[in-house]
């Protein structure tokens, strides 16, 4: 992405997320705060870091940052001007706020036709809902994710925010796929991108079979409505997942463990089956699972080629050889945090690795330089950031 450059004017984490990633793989980003004030995400604590937020650290690096009062007319006029430099603008207020700041699409594409619009919303830029708000618990519950995610008498939310999360990696690649069509028609696009549709497509095979069938799973905890065992047991110790993808895994679990006698069981035998008689199946192996320890489970399945392990809690994953090996964390160098700590991207390029160019950004920190760069002088600029322009 080195060579791209892009306006992001997004925060919390959708639009920061995406254009991290992008960052990431090169491109060139200005992040715009509103003075004072700054991302939101600047306050969301705990955890902080040294008075800085986590969850701003986390989806803001390889980032240049500046502060801007879109709502004043100088603040405007420098938008437009680095419009004209950039490829692409990302953005997620409420629909309709761009326009009456007068930097929407049709406004700013008149300044530069090749210009890519991002547009991160909660329900999208069309249809009845578009107008609400919508953040990441409300997604995941209005898109179904917490409709089957939980035990059966209590909807859970997911513990990370996947429904931001995942529409910022959605937006990242709809933003790359529309840089590669400016390239080939030498024009821009409007890309309408929304936690609702992000949800609906990570319903997947369960959305396709609603209509297939007219059914759809309920909530089941850590099993899984089309395979049996394909879930979470509770060893001696700790709980345990095992992973029964296909009936060759089965024949191997019960060799593995030498349970002949469900090996041998006909209305075991063939993964319909099992979902079939999934209570039965299920209670006799969590009875069975209970009475061993889990290292034996793990050991003994993993020689046998079943799928299996531990449900690790983040401060094992984090010291995991594994996790280590693959450098899935990395360091940030930050002036005010030493040794700055956080999750690398997560794909490994052979020829153009992603790199960390710069720590996320403190408030403001780039104004100047950015300014300086649009020809601004600094007496403009120290009467900018008077009139709290900036």
């Amino acid at each position: 992405m080195e060579g791209f450059k892009i306006l992001d004017l997004s925060r919390t984490l959708a639009g920061p997320y995406a254009t991290m990633l992008l960052a990431d793989m090169g491109a060139e980003v200005i992040k715009v705060e509103q003075p004072i004030i700054g991302d939101e995400s600047r306050k969301f604590i705990p955890p902080k870091w040294n008075e800085e937020s986590c969850y701003y650290l986390a989806a803001n690096r390889n980032k240049k940052g500046i502060t801007l009062d879109l709502k004043s007319e100088e603040g405007r006029k420098i938008v437009e001007s680095l419009v004209k430099d950039v490829d692409v603008v990302v953005e997620n207020f409420r629909t309709g706020t761009m326009e009456k700041l007068g930097l929407g699409y049709d406004a700013l594409k008149d300044i530069n036709p090749r210009l890519i619009f991002c547009a991160i919303s909660g329900f999208g830029r069309t249809g009845p809902e578009k107008n609400r708000p919508g953040y990441d618990v409300l997604m995941q519950g209005f898109g179904g994710l917490m409709s089957i995610t939980g035990e059966e008498d209590k909807p859970v939310k997911a513990g990370m925010s996947i429904a931001d999360l995942s529409t910022g990696m959605f937006a990242a690649l709809a933003i790359s796929s529309a840089l590669h069509g400016v390239r080939q028609t030498g024009k821009g696009q409007y890309l309408d991108v929304s936690l609702l549709d992000s949800q609906v497509a990570l319903l997947n095979h369960m959305a396709t079979g609603f209509f297939a069938e007219g059914t759809y799973p309920s909530r089941m905890g850590t099993a899984h409505a089309s395979l049996v065992p394909y879930r979470a047991f509770h060893a001696a110790d700790r709980e345990v997942i095992i992973a029964v993808a296909n009936d060759g895994l089965w024949k191997k679990l019960c060799i593995g463990l030498e349970w002949d006698d469900l090996l041998m069981n006909k209305k075991y035998t063939f993964n319909y089956d099992r979902v079939k008689y999934r209570n039965e199946l299920e209670q006799t192996l969590a009875q069975r699972i209970s009475q061993m320890d889990s290292h034996e489970i793990i050991e003994r399945l993993e020689k046998v080629g079943v799928p299996c392990g531990p449900i690790q809690t983040i401060d094992e994953v984090l010291t995991h050889p594994q996790v280590i090996a693959r450098e899935a964390m990395m360091e940030v160098e930050h002036p005010n945090i030493p040794n700055l700590k956080v999750p690398a991207f997560p794909v490994k390029f052979s020829e153009t690795p992603t790199s960390a160019r710069y720590h996320p950004p403190l408030m403001g920190e780039h104004t100047n330089e950015v300014l300086q760069e649009l020809g601004y002088s600094e007496e403009e600029i120290e009467r900018l950031k008077n009139n709290a322009i900036i």
